[in-house]
């Protein structure tokens, strides 16, 4: 069971989210400051924080800033009223994973706390694992029920990007940017080249399908 932290200041609003998350299933513990949060977390293993920002005694980006000092790798989620850019761009660069502004919807949140523990196993491990299909990042291999496929560089990092966001929707210029980067020789259809050998190896597997977007690109569905 994934242990999640709220650090937020209003009892009544702690309360809320930390009552809402544990009927989701997680194990949840409160604080009232980051000072209580950073305590807390010295004999107790969270794997993720909901935090405030603006709270007594050590606020939300003060807890952020020293968690990631001392290397702590744990996903933030910064809960607050404070909605311009320039609030969320601190937060972001002192290492926040994601924002959402009050008052906030308790169902979206749990579901951007599902989607940063998905992330983070995924980035803890470097492999996905879908039924009986596991994509290995350090080896590049994908290995299914009956085969072990090595695969090429670009070719793998691409499978592996599209099942880290399932349904997301990546344009084709979204995918050269951030497989091929500076690349000159790319263009759109070096990654349609590539869907195409993907789909040659993979379309007989029932745990994901890649889905062309018509002009826009890719996306993959997954059926697990």
């Amino acid at each position: 069971m994934f242990r999640i932290l709220v650090v937020e200041d209003s009892r009544n609003i702690r309360k809320l989210m930390a009552a809402k998350l544990e009927q989701s299933g997680y194990e949840v513990y409160q604080a009232e400051n980051g000072e209580k949060a950073l305590e807390l977390m010295e004999g107790t293993h969270i794997d993720l924080i909901i935090s405030d920002i603006m709270m007594p005694k050590v606020d939300g980006y003060e807890l952020t800033k020293s968690l990631r000092e001392a290397d702590y790798n744990i996903p933030i989620l910064m809960v607050t009223a404070k909605e311009s850019f320039e609030d969320k761009e601190k937060g972001f660069e002192l290492g926040t994973d994601d924002y959402m502004v009050k008052p906030i919807d308790m169902n979206e949140m749990v579901l951007r706390v599902a989607a940063l523990l998905r992330r983070a196993k995924i980035s803890t491990e470097r492999k996905i694992v879908i039924g009986d299909v596991v994509l290995n990042y350090d080896h590049l291999t994908v290995t299914t029920r009956d085969e072990v496929y090595e695969l090429p560089k670009k070719e793998f990092y691409l499978l592996f990007k599209l099942l880290s966001y399932p349904n997301k929707i990546f344009t084709r210029q979204q995918l050269m940017d951030e497989i091929w980067g500076m690349d000159i020789d790319t263009d759109e259809r070096t990654v349609d080249s590539h869907i195409k050998k993907l789909r040659k190896k993979f379309d007989n597997l029932t745990e994901f399908k890649i889905v062309t977007i018509r002009g826009l690109g890719y996306k993959v569905e997954k059926y697990i």
